[in-house]
């Protein structure tokens, strides 16, 4: 049996798994930081000392993201795309459509029956779409970002955004509280204005079922909610969306020599 990493480089967070042949045996999860190659070896050997192994034990690494150059010991690297691609289609084959947001930006993905990419489009550089928007509002808020999802969800009249701009959205937000607007209804607000907006990248590359969402803002429970209600469909997202590129990555990595 050998042992293949995946290595996804994020501007938030830095990702690896560890897969057996195709089987995930390990991963894990930390803060990139400022120093991309040293977030990438020590998220590695976080994830192999989980399964007793060392690099010397590896096969073949790929690796993928922000930081994707900055890895080393990769043998290559892959667009991050192209890994989220890779690993939503080996979790969910039947998953047409891919909703990745992440920390500076989200993206649709479009696959077809074999899990090859159709179409891509991005957000604008624009952080209203994006995780980064989510930490914006929970600074203001004084919450953990870890915590909004759950407690959008009991919002009773959620605050209608009237722009979709990270920078004057903050300003419209303090100026609710302000207002008395309960933090539940500042958030569901967020939420919806997001939704709005991941769901115009979706209409633009064609609105095909099954739906999953994938990267960090798939953890935000409430996030995932108004995207359901916005396209009016179900969506997939797994116990650890953070890990998919990785997952992906490795995969490629497995098919590599």
């Amino acid at each position: 049996m050998a042992f293949f990493v995946g290595i996804d480089v994020g501007s938030g967070y830095s990702k690896a798994v560890v897969c057996e042949n195709r089987t995930l045996k390990s991963y894990a999860i930390m803060p990139s930081g400022g120093d991309y190659r040293e977030s990438a070896r020590r998220i590695a050997d976080e994830a192999l000392s989980k399964i007793n192994i060392s690099m010397n034990d590896v096969a073949y690494t790929v690796a993928a993201g922000y930081g994707a150059t900055m890895v080393g010991f990769a043998n290559r690297t892959s667009t991050d795309i192209s890994c989220h691609a890779k690993g939503v289609h080996h979790l969910f084959p039947d998953v047409r459509t891919v909703i990745d947001i992440g920390a500076q930006y989200s993206r649709a993905i479009r696959l077809d029956n074999n899990g090859s990419i159709v179409n891509f489009i991005m957000n604008e550089k624009c952080a209203g779409g994006s995780g980064k928007f989510l930490l914006i509002i929970a600074r203001i808020l004084h919450m953990d970002v870890n915590d909004i999802g759950s407690l959008s969800l009991t919002a009773t009249k959620p605050v209608e955004f009237t722009t979709a701009c990270a920078v004057f959205a903050e300003s419209e937000a303090v100026s609710r509280i302000s207002e008395g607007a309960l933090p539940a209804d500042i958030l569901a607000g967020l939420h919806n204005a997001m939704a709005s907006k991941i769901a115009t990248l979706i209409t633009r590359i064609g609105l095909t079922p099954d739906f999953a969402v994938t990267g960090g803002g798939a953890k935000d429970i409430g996030l995932v909610k108004a995207i359901e209600a916005e396209l009016g469909k179900s969506v997939l997202t797994t116990d650890e969306p953070h890990i998919t590129a990785a997952l992906g990555a490795a995969l490629l990595a497995s098919e590599s020599l």
